[in-house]
Parts: structure tokens; C-alpha cells; sequence
């Protein structure tokens, strides 16, 4: 029998709707419940795409005698982060707080009187095994725990409300001080290293901020040490050789197990795909021109159209890191849709191909994924253009025998759910589940990608793609009564009211289509969007900026009655920071109307956060990013047809302008460079105005 869950609009919610399990959904109701039966919380917070969610599900969520004891002694509920980011993010820092760790499934065990947590962890199996106990008996004590140490609860409950306040209830300084910026990042720089790690994340926060502080390194280098570029190759080049990429179809998986860069998790977050079309773009502009960057770039665009991308034309959320191998198997495998097997790739393409892509990736017959012995993940031995015996193997043999045609632009359709994935007649492999939702600042961080590609490799589709996401957010996300922004959509329904970083992404996100858009004609026109982001930016600083001590709560008011604290999010995980892209998008925004309130109010921002800057700098990337764009921002008004060669270098701080009436060139003038509010003397030559910018993006270091 279903529970509560069989109706939710998540698709990560109604995974749960078969489980034996009583859950609650996160609402009133359930909290009431609680305090009225004296029964602790069971807070689960996870995500559709999550490998060890799914794998908890299968297993302790599916077991009956767990699921009695859980109903019997604590009121369960279950969270979805994608809804709930400001929910997800409290208790994942109580976790980090109790244990040093974190990740999901994010399982919190709350009083019921306060929702504050006494006891919290990730994954825990049926039986004991990675060295944790079994759920079942972990349950028993902490329910033990529960009713017989009420004044050690206390205790923890104390430490843990008071250090979550620290976090949140930042005091300003007086000022920012002159040398954060050079002190700060040199810091940031090694945690881009490949060296050491057991697993290796994309970091795009941190490899862009590394990536824009190349211009700051001297022209020798810096002895004995890898410089910015260096390090920001490097990882450009481990995203498009390693077994990260999808190198038949194109998109970036979530991370790699292992620190060679080889085995994924093979879940596909289009936050990811976004940030990294935008990294790789931008190593491109930097000139790091290895074909293989374009390659990744251009495959991963087809992937997003073809597999992403919903008639209306925003994007989905995220594809399952596991698929069915056959129809009547009971369980999904991690990777399946993926991975291949030495003689199926020998048969497929035959001795003298196979051959030939032996030469490029390395391939063994026991295969290279561990937890699946004779399963090969692709990966490329070097950079460079591949041979075309090779492309046309992966592009399309391969491609063809995993989706059942070598059409690669034809769109795909998603699985919606694991039933549909196996009853479905597939052409080729069963594709793993894709999540189909809409998520406001997913689709900002792809739109950006798209931009910023858009402006380096010339492809108009990719501005294209960018534009129809666009224009169906400013169009459909808006609240049918207030008419303020909401956050997801479900085929065709908004909801959930729009958190810091959906406004702050999207912001940024117009202001990129605005660029993008200068030296074109076309409609909406560039200043269109401009619009649209000041429109959005009034909205954001209504309903979320702090007029006491300044920065940006992640909720509004209202969403906020329900949570511990009202946070101020300014650490970078996967995604950048709220708060930094806010300040950046402030700075652009003084540039682009000349309103120095923004530029007040991103001041007023970087001191709410400098003192974190200062002692935790590499916890926030992107606040140094915003503090760069506030240091060193440049304005360059050129013609239009001057613009695109200019747009496919890199400028890290620069906005660009078209003159107007009442703001003309000089005559004779090819551009005007002004550094922040300071004009300088009108360039006559491209070289003149190559040399402005590039010393007024260095000014303040």
C-alpha cells in the first residue's frame, strides 16, 4: 500500500511511496504530530539522482521490521534538497558540526519541540558493515538515547543551536581590508590540486576563481610552484579525458571514486554540466585551445538538447547514476547505461577499430571498474584531435549501440520513473531515470555555460538553447497571486518559493544573455534582459537582503518561520555561494547603468562576509570572485562589430557596452575603457584598448 508520498510532485519523494515506511512529507502537520506524541524526528533528506539514497531506499527503507520500529517510536519524514535547499542546508552543517563529514542520504534525528538535532549521519546498511552499525540497532539506542539522557540532549542541542547561530548571524566589519584579495586566494589555489585526493570532484567554483587569477600571476611563473593556469588546465584537461566524461554522448558525471579520474558515479547533475561548459569555455578564451576542450563542449551541448531539454525548452534536473541491464532484472546496476565489455566493443567495431581505440583510451579485458569486474569505462590516454576511425567508432557505433540510433540530435525521451525505464521498449539500452523537473538556478548555471560557449565557439544554437530556457522561466515562474519567483516546476506547474541562489544564478545568468546579445539584432534584445535583471535584483534585495547587517538570506520571511536559523549562504559545494554571485552581480550591474547603489550595496555585502574571507578563505571562492569583480571591474564601449573578438577572450571583470545617443563614442574613438568610475583617454586602436583592459583587470592586486 502506498503512503503519503505516492502523490508528491518530487520524483524523489515518490520513490519512497512503497516503502513500509510511514513517511510524512515536511509540513505542519508532521511536526505537530510529533510534539503532540513526544516522538522523536526522523529527518531523510536526499535527492532523485543519489546513488546511496537509492541504495538506502532498496534496503533499510524496504525492510518491514526497520519500518515497524521507525513508525512505532518516531515520526519520519522524508525531504527532497532540490525543494528544500534551505532545509538541506542546516542540517547537513549540524551533521558536519557532529561528525566532521557529510553527503546524502542526510539522516537527522530531531526533538520534536524544537526540531533541533541530537544525532545525525549518511548512509547506514541493514547489517553493520563500513564500520557502521546496523540501522536497526542504531535506531534502538538512539531511541534509548531519547528518553533516558534528556539532559546530555539538552547539552548537545545547546551547542549545536549556538554554532549553527555562529554561522549565521555574521557581524560586519568596518571596512574591507586592501589586501584581502591578494592574500586570499593564493590560499584557494592549491585545493584545485589532483594530488592526494580519493576522489575527484569538477570544484567549478573553485576552479574558476583559480582559473581568472591566472592573469594575475607573473609572466615566469611562480618558481617551484604550479602557476593558476597551470593548475586550471590541469583540470580542464582530467574533465574532458577522464572517465568523468561521457565520451560517446557527451555530459559530465557527478564525480570520480577514485583519484585518476576513471570511475564515476554516473549520476549527470545538469548544475555540473552548466559550470563546466562555462570553465571550459572560459580555459578556451584563456587560450588552453586543445581539441579535445572543444570536443567536450560540443557533445555535452548535443547531450543537453538531445536528453535534457523539455519541449517547453527548460531543463531537467538530473539522470539516475544507475539503469536496468534487462527489463526483468529486480535491480538497477551503477553505470550500466555507460559501461562496455572488451568483447562487445570487439564486436561492435570490429579488430581493426578496436585497434585504433585501444590507442586512444585504455582498455584492458578485466576492465577498469572495480566494483564491476570486466566493465570498461572510457578513458583517453591524451589530448588532441581523436582520428576519425576513432570518432566515428564512439560517435556512431557506440552511440548506436547504446541508444538504439545514430541520430544525435533527435531528442530523446526521458525516463520519468524506474516503471516506465523497464516496461518501456527501448531501442537500444534501458536509459537510466531522468528527473524531469525544472529548478530555476540549475537552469541559470546552464544558461551562463550556453552564453559563455556561445560567445567563444561561435555555435548560435547554443545561444538558442539559452534563450528559449530564458525566456520560459521570466514567463512561467512567477507566482499566481504575489507574482514573485518560484523555483521548480513539474511539468508545467511552479512551485516552492525562489531561494537566494535561484535569484542570484538567474541574475547573473540575464546579465550573461545580455553580453552575449550586444553585438546582435534580435528580440528580446540585449537591453531586454538587462531589464529583466534589474527587475530581478529589485526583487531579491525586497525579499531577501539583510538591512541590519547586510548580505542575502536564503529565504524569504516567510519560508524562513520554520528553520532553526535564517541563513546567509556564502560557502561554495558543488554550486558557487548565493552571496557571491550577488556581489558580482551587483558590480556588472553598476557598470552596465551607472547606479552606484549597487555598488554600495555589494561594499555593504563584502563586509558582512569579510571576516569569514579573511579567516576561512577556502570555504568561499566565489566571495573572492565578487570581491574581484569590486576591485577591478572595467566598462568598454565598442561598436558591434567590434565586439565578438573581443568576447571570445577572456576578461574576467569586464562588461561590455554599446554606445548610445546620449552616450556616443568620441569621434574618431574605437572604444572608451573606463576602470570603475574613472574614464581613460579614448582608444584609437584595438591594441590600445586590448592594453587598458588588461591593466585595469590588474589594478587592485
Amino acid at each position: 500500500m502506498a503512503n503519503r508520498l505516492a502523490t508528491s510532485s518530487s520524483l524523489y519523494l515518490r520513490k519512497h511511496a512503497e516503502n513500509p515506511v510511514d513517511w510524512w512529507p515536511w509540513i505542519p502537520e508532521a511536526l505537530e504530530k510529533a510534539r503532540a506524541e513526544d516522538r522523536p524526528i526522523f529527518l531523510s533528506i536526499g535527492y532523485s539522482s543519489c546513488h546511496w539514497c537509492t541504495v538506502m531506499e532498496g534496503e533499510a527503507f524496504s525492510n518491514p521490521e526497520i519500518a515497524a520500529f521507525l513508525n512505532a517510536h518516531f515520526l519520519p519524514i522524508k525531504v527532497d534538497r532540490e525543494e528544500r535547499p534551505d532545509l538541506d542546508s542546516i542540517y547537513m552543517q549540524a551533521l558536519q558540526l557532529m561528525s566532521g563529514q557529510g553527503g546524502w542520504p542526510l539522516n537527522v534525528f530531531l526533538t520534536p519541540d524544537d526540531l533541533v538535532p541530537f544525532y545525525a549521519g549518511t548512509y547506514f546498511p541493514v547489517e553493520p558493515r563500513f564500520g557502521r552499525p546496523g540501522f536497526l540497532a542504531l535506531l534502538q539506542r538512539i531511541l534509548q538515547f531519547y528518553r533516558q539522557e534528556k539532559e546530555k540532549i539538552e547539552e548537545m542541542k545547546g551547542q549545536i543551536l549556538t554554532a549553527l547561530t555562529t554561522l549565521s548571524d555574521l557581524v560586519p566589519e568596518d571596512h574591507i581590508p586592501a589586501d584581502l584579495l591578494r592574500s586570499g586566494i593564493p590560499k584557494i589555489q592549491p585545493l584545485l590540486a589532483n594530488a592526494g585526493a580519493v576522489q575527484q570532484f569538477p570544484m567549478m567554483p573553485y576552479a574558476q576563481l583559480v582559473l581568472r587569477s591566472a592573469r594575475f600571476d607573473p609572466p615566469e611563473g611562480i618558481p617551484g610552484s604550479m602557476s593558476a593556469l597551470e593548475r586550471a588546465k590541469e583540470r580542464g584537461m582530467a574533465l574532458v579525458l577522464g572517465g568523468i566524461f561521457d565520451h560517446v554522448a557527451g555530459g559530465f558525471h557527478r564525480y570520480t571514486v577514485d583519484p585518476t579520474w576513471t570511475v564515476p558515479h554516473f549520476e549527470k547533475m545538469l548544475y555540473d554540466n552548466g559550470q563546466i561548459l562555462e570553465f571550459l569555455s572560459d580555459l578556451w578564451a584563456h587560450g588552453i585551445q586543445d581539441p579535445a576542450i572543444e570536443r567536450a563542449v560540443r557533445l555535452t551541448v548535443e547531450w543537453v538538447a538531445r536528453e535534457m531539454t523539455a519541449p517547453a525548452g527548460y531543463f531537467y534536473a538530473a539522470q539516475d547514476a544507475d539503469s536496468f541491464a534487462r527489463a526483468e532484472d529486480r535491480e538497477p546496476e551503477e553505470g550500466e547505461f555507460y559501461v562496455w565489455r572488451w568483447q562487445e566493443l570487439q564486436d561492435l567495431l570490429g579488430e581493426e577499430t578496436f585497434r585504433a581505440l585501444q590507442q586512444a583510451f585504455d582498455l584492458s579485458p578485466g576492465g577498469n571498474f572495480p566494483d564491476r569486474p570486466g566493465c570498461i569505462v572510457l578513458q583517453r590516454k591524451q589530448g588532441g584531435t581523436l582520428p576519425p576511425e576513432v570518432e566515428t567508432a564512439l560517435t556512431t557505433h557506440l552511440f548506436q549501440a547504446r541508444y538504439g540510433s545514430a541520430e544525435r540530435r533527435v531528442p530523446f525521451p526521458p525516463a520519468v520513473d524506474a516503471q516506465s525505464a523497464r516496461l518501456q521498449s527501448w531501442p537500444g539500452r534501458i536509459p537510466p531515470v531522468t528527473d524531469t523537473k525544472m529548478i530555476v538556478s540549475w537552469n541559470a548555471l546552464m544558461i551562463s555555460g550556453l552564453a559563455r560557449a556561445y560567445q567563444v565557439f561561435g555555435n548560435a544554437d547554443y545561444l538558442q538553447f539559452a534563450l528559449r530556457a530564458a525566456q520560459f522561466i521570466l514567463s512561467r515562474q512567477r507566482h499566481p497571486e504575489t507574482g514573485s519567483l518560484l523555483r521548480l516546476n513539474y511539468d508545467g506547474t511552479a512551485q516552492v518559493p525562489a531561494k537566494s541562489e535561484d535569484y542570484a544564478l538567474l541574475i547573473k545568468a540575464l546579465l550573461d544573455l545580455q553580453q552575449a546579445c550586444l553585438p546582435l539584432v534580435g528580440d528580446p534584445t540585449p537591453q531586454d534582459w538587462l531589464q529583466a535583471a534589474l527587475q530581478l535584483q529589485q526583487e531579491m534585495d525586497t525579499q531577501l537582503w539583510d538591512p541590519v547587517r547586510g548580505g542575502y538570506f536564503v529565504s524569504d520571511a516567510q519560508s524562513a518561520s520554520e528553520l532553526l536559523v535564517r541563513e546567509k549562504e556564502f560557502q561554495d559545494n558543488a554550486t558557487p555561494a548565493a552571496n557571491g554571485v550577488a556581489i558580482a552581480n551587483l558590480v556588472r550591474l553598476a557598470a552596465l547603468t551607472g547606479d552606484l547603489d549597487y555598488l554600495e550595496r555589494a561594499e555593504q555585502a563584502l563586509k558582512t562576509f569579510a571576516h569569514t574571507m579573511s579567516t576561512q578563505p577556502r570555504t568561499c571562492p566565489s566571495l573572492f570572485v565578487g570581491l574581484d569583480w569590486y576591485s577591478n571591474w572595467v566598462k568598454v564601449t565598442l561598436e558591434a562589430d567590434a565586439m565578438p573578438a573581443f568576447q571570445q577572450r577572456s576578461w574576467p571583470t569586464t562588461v561590455f557596452a554599446l554606445p548610445t545617443e546620449t552616450e556616443p563614442l568620441p569621434e574618431g574613438a574605437l572604444g572608451l575603457v573606463c576602470w570603475g568610475n574613472k574614464c581613460l583617454a579614448p582608444a584609437s586602436s584595438l591594441e590600445q584598448i586590448q592594453s587598458q583592459i588588461t591593466k585595469g583587470q590588474n589594478r587592485a592586486y
